[in-house]
């Protein structure tokens, strides 16, 4: 079983990072002390459920935990600091702080240092979250000990509802657009003068028309998806938004 570590200090570690062309130790009061953070670490950069689920997922929500009070989220991993920068970079994540536990220093005092060599990972991190408070550990989410990479509590979206269980979560937006497109233009703005939080897909960039077609029936855009629903292009959104 893991120990959970509620009520006691973030172990004292110092973090080697890479910052542009220049190496840039990052200590554990630089990061915890007098903020509130949300933590979440995984077994590592690229893997599957960390980079199509976990990692997405506190980027996307990153504006609401700041909304009740978290000054960041750090995201931790036991691999050196190019993998993790090359991962932010992949994943466009701009709202997570990527911190690389290169020797598994930290991890081990978190006492969740793991033995992965069936897979050739070597020693990672079992996958936990947890809310920080000036250094003190308030709130630990960690994983069931079950085979395999199990990912049940260690979500955003749990971590929010421990933080403030009365947010109402907004449904999920997705805008297709493309560069130059004046009624894009609009229907962001539409979104943004609502407060709404939307993902934008590039035609050409992110997706294409084939896709646009397929899930739309449409290859004009904008087009608004939300909460899976489709609502369709600028002058349906003024409509829906009311």
């Amino acid at each position: 079983m893991f120990d959970n570590k509620e009520g006691q200090a973030v172990p004292q570690v110092i973090f080697h990072t890479r910052q542009g062309d220049a190496w840039v130790d990052v200590t554990t009061d630089e990061l915890f002390a007098n903020k509130t953070v949300v933590l979440f670490s995984l077994p590592g950069a690229f893997t599957p459920t960390c980079s199509s689920s976990h990692l997405p997922r506190y980027n996307e929500l990153a504006s609401v935990f700041a909304e009740y009070g978290v000054d960041d989220i750090l995201c931790v991993s036991v691999n050196d600091t190019f993998v993790m920068n090359a991962w932010k970079e992949d994943q466009e994540a701009e709202n997570i702080r990527f911190i690389p536990d290169g020797n598994g220093e930290f991890t081990k005092g978190m006492g969740m240092l793991v033995d992965k060599e069936d897979l050739g990972f070597g020693p990672r991190s079992w996958r936990y979250s947890m809310l920080v408070k000036n250094g003190i550990v308030e709130k630990m989410f960690i994983e069931p000990q079950e085979p395999g990479d199990p990912f049940k509590v260690s979500d955003a979206d749990t971590m929010l509802n421990h933080i403030a269980p009365e947010h109402k979560m907004q449904e999920s937006i997705a805008l297709f657009t493309k560069p130059g497109c004046p009624f894009c233009a609009k229907a962001k703005e539409m979104l943004k003068s609502k407060g709404l939080a939307f993902e934008e897909v590039v035609l050409g960039k992110d997706a294409t028309t084939t896709s646009l077609r397929a899930i739309s029936g449409r290859t004009t855009v904008p087009q608004v998806f939300v909460g899976g629903k489709h609502i369709g292009g600028s002058e349906e959104l003024e409509t829906y938004l009311g």
